[in-house]
């Protein structure tokens, strides 16, 4: 089909547990590009975070690439690569959906004990007991980065992105790369 326009360099965002890696995951697979996942670039060894700077630089590299689908939410840098995406993703759904997703996920991780990026591993102290909980984080940035990005999607910024916001856990499932 000519005229059509293809997906290539895609970023998929919404709230942790919203399903933004397996969806990129997917996408990129089908897509024949990479997948690069901020987390993997932002947390170092026992959960530090990397400095901006050098979260950037990062970024830039991992995107350098002529396709990719980034998946993650750290505005910080977004200047760094949704200034050449041609397609964003908003997972936009309910606290319900992206609660008890976190809550499944993290009490499956904390049970195999799962290594994350850096080595890290959510541990049963760190994910029901601290304050610094995936859990307290969810429900308390929910409604702030739905603002956020209800803001950014309405904004004239990025005036050539194609803009996807997908209000219901189903429609991940309708055949976007197919």
């Amino acid at each position: 089909m000519t005229g059509t326009k293809t997906m290539r360099r895609v970023v998929v965002v919404g709230s942790s547990g919203a399903g933004k890696t397996t969806l990129a995951r997917e996408l990129a697979r089908r897509l024949g590009v990479r997948h690069i996942e901020l987390d993997e670039l932002h947390w170092g060894p026992n959960w530090t975070s990397t400095p901006t700077e050098a979260l950037r630089a990062k970024v830039v590299a991992a995107t350098a690439c002529d396709g990719w689908i980034v998946c993650g939410n750290y505005l910080k840098v977004r200047d760094s690569f949704w200034v050449r995406a041609d397609t964003i993703i908003w997972l936009d759904y309910p606290m319900s959906v992206v609660m008890w997703r976190v809550l499944r996920r993290t009490l499956g991780r904390c049970m195999r004990r799962e290594t994350l990026w850096a080595n890290n591993v959510e541990t049963w102290r760190l994910s029901f007991l601290s304050s610094d909980s995936i859990l307290v984080w969810v429900w308390g940035s929910w409604r702030i980065q739905r603002r956020k990005f209800s803001k950014l999607f309405q904004s004239r910024e990025y005036p050539d992105l194609r803009r996807y916001r997908f209000g219901s856990m189903y429609l991940t499932q309708t055949g976007i790369g197919r």
